[in-house]
């Protein structure tokens, strides 16, 4: 008897394992068709009659772009702030506390600048779209859209990729530009150094190459948070409780992606 309970245990161990597999395989698998639909819609979609419309770019880029840009200012600027303090009371220890400008720049251009802004977007206009599309899908808006010949895909995820791969790069300038000077605060009134000289020292420390490397990150980010908010928008049952489901599983996987591509990035990048 104990032995059958540990392979019924067992089994189901297995059969659960291999269901989320799948799941995720096929999830993947729904995404990338996604991807594709929506990049043929974009360019293509004049030719069928159905050309994505200027006026939705500019409305979801006014919704994840403009709109965010307060929050992720101050979030950026108390991150550089954060970052400063952290490097000067590490590097104290060691007596080169004056390194700490090249370590913002370098860090926040690479690496924090782009990740604090996919965080951002993420969480605000990832669920949003979730959201959105998702209450679309129960409320049978999308089967309407199918009826009367519109593609779902090109009225509803078009304009967001369009939009996301404009204005995220846009947003990690800012949010490095922010960053920066949240560090050079406090490095002035710790270190005593002119703003002139800090800047002179980030622009020293900088290249194209670290610039770009930040930039390409955010269009990848830009293409994930479309893909996982939309496709979990799509995939919206179950009434109220499972569009709440929908969407905070939305944002989860949104910045999962997001710090997973950054691990990847920075692997074969810092090599």
């Amino acid at each position: 008897m104990p032995a059958s309970l540990h392979q019924s245990q067992f089994r189901r161990f297995a059969e659960n394992i291999g269901s989320r597999f799948a799941g995720g395989v096929e999830a993947f698998g729904y995404g990338s068709v996604l991807l594709v639909e929506s990049v043929f819609w974009i360019f293509a979609g004049c030719w069928f009659q159905q050309c994505v419309r200027v006026r939705s770019v500019v409305e979801e880029m006014m919704n994840i772009g403009v709109r965010a840009v307060p929050v992720l200012a101050i979030l950026a600027l108390a991150n550089g702030a954060m970052m400063a303090m952290q490097g000067i009371a590490t590097l104290r220890d060691f007596g080169a506390e004056s390194q700490v400008i090249a370590g913002i720049a370098l860090s926040v251009t690479r690496e924090f600048g782009v990740l604090i802004t996919g965080i951002v977007v993420a969480g605000r206009s990832g669920s949003a779209i979730a959201a959105r599309i998702g209450t679309m899908q129960m409320a049978q808006e999308i089967d309407a859209l199918r009826v009367i010949g519109v593609a779902p895909v090109r009225y509803l995820v078009s304009p967001i990729l369009i939009a996301m791969l404009v204005m995220m790069p846009l947003l990690t300038i800012l949010a490095n530009a922010m960053a920066i000077v949240g560090g050079g605060i406090f490095v002035i009134a710790d270190l005593q150094v002119n703003f002139s000289v800090y800047l002179e020292r980030v622009f020293a420390a900088l290249t194209p190459g670290d610039l770009v490397q930040g930039l390409v990150k955010s269009l990848v980010f830009g293409v994930l948070i479309t893909l996982v908010a939309s496709s979990n928008g799509f995939s919206a049952t179950g009434g109220a409780e499972g569009l709440g489901r929908a969407t905070t599983r939305s944002v989860v996987l949104c910045i999962g992606a997001i710090v997973i591509a950054d691990m990847i990035f920075t692997f074969f990048l810092s090599r």
